[in-house]
């Protein structure tokens, strides 16, 4: 990583940013003070929402920290496929007592008004998911002395990011929670997904700028894992799910070590896109029918969330997270990044050793 942002915090920490409410301020704020990064995420709010946090953010650290943007998505979901899977959804409307949400209630996620709330008010860092921004997007933003990071999923993405300009790519392996940031999304992607280890090598020797690893990083020594195979810095989102200061639902929280619910899968069930989660009812019952349709199929869905987080019920709700999850430790976010980087020097030490022996 450049040292000038290495330079902005101590540990090779950065808190995923995880939208839907879970990357609220006071999360950033604990892991920025902690040495890591802390993230904003600013999908799924309005822009005033987002400005909202960031100046909430600043009232709670002085320390560097980002904010994250979804593209805006091309259109090519099969509005017929659409249809069909709202019909499929009408018992669970039925079951929660509500209107399912409208599929054209938007599809830039208010993109330009968020950009411009970031270039008339600069923070330290960006990052873009879903896509890569434009190369004028990357200037204007360098200009103000933000740093841009870009997700990519695969080899010829990550290039793609390299050649827009942005300072860093996150390589985001097929293990991450949440959902997977290819840059367009079509069915034939299904399936498709890398290994974080391998997509860090197959990075590393296509791009020259640094990298960032994400996707089922829950421990030190796997953070050493991937600075080892070369990336710079680790990034973690079920890890810091789980803290105190995380915004995510109670039941979500609990979810992630309960036993009933013992393994991840990729489903567009909930939004259209594919997104790892934990395997409940409403993932088995519809994740097979749901077409590629993003962001129609998160609007569709919203309301049906929304009631199961409220009733308690997690069989119905969204519940993001890694591989790793079962390793989620209830831990507030500043101490779960000391326990981190802690173990982090321990696995170094321990490489070191070994070196020796040879």
């Amino acid at each position: 990583m450049s040292s000038a942002l290495t330079d902005l915090f101590p540990y090779p920490i950065v808190q995923a940013p995880m939208a839907g409410g879970v990357s609220v301020p006071a999360l950033a704020a604990a892991v920025s003070e902690a040495g890591g990064l802390g993230f904003l995420a600013g999908g799924y709010k309005t822009a005033d929402g987002m400005y909202q946090e960031i100046k909430q953010l600043r009232s709670l650290t002085s320390r560097p920290f980002g904010v994250n943007l979804f593209l805006p998505q091309p259109e090519y979901a099969d509005q017929g496929a659409v249809e069909i899977y709202t019909h499929q959804l009408a018992g669970e409307a039925a079951w929660y007592e509500t209107e399912l949400g409208d599929p054209d209630s938007g599809r830039d996620d208010g993109y330009d008004a968020k950009l411009a709330v970031l270039l008339d008010n600069p923070v330290p860092v960006v990052s873009f998911h879903f896509g890569v921004p434009s190369r004028d997007v990357v200037d204007s933003l360098h200009r103000l002395g933000t740093f841009v990071l870009v997700t990519a999923t695969t080899a010829e993405e990550a290039l793609a990011v390299e050649r827009s300009g942005a300072d860093v790519v996150i390589a985001q392996g097929v293990e991450a929670g949440g959902h997977q940031g290819t840059h367009r999304d079509t069915p034939e992607n299904d399936g498709a997904g890398i290994g974080l280890l391998s997509l860090v090598a197959q990075v590393r020797e296509t791009v020259a700028i640094p990298i960032v690893a994400a996707g089922g990083i829950m421990r030190g020594g796997q953070i050493a894992a991937v600075l080892a195979a070369g990336a710079s810095a680790a990034q973690l989102g079920t890890a810091f799910l789980a803290t105190a200061e995380s915004g995510a639902n109670a039941v979500h929280k609990q979810a992630l070590t309960n036993p009933l619910f013992t393994r991840t899968e990729l489903t567009r069930a909930f939004s259209g896109r594919p997104a790892r989660g934990l395997v409940n009812r409403f993932m088995r019952e519809h994740g097979p029918y749901a077409p590629a349709a993003y962001p129609q199929l998160h609007h569709i869905t919203a309301p049906l969330r929304k009631k199961a987080a409220a009733s308690g019920d997690a069989q119905g709700m969204a519940l993001w997270a890694g591989q790793g999850h079962r390793m989620a430790r209830d831990l507030p976010a500043a101490q779960l990044v000391e326990v981190l980087a802690a173990e982090l020097d321990a696995a170094r030490t321990a490489l070191s050793g070994q070196g020796d022996l040879r």
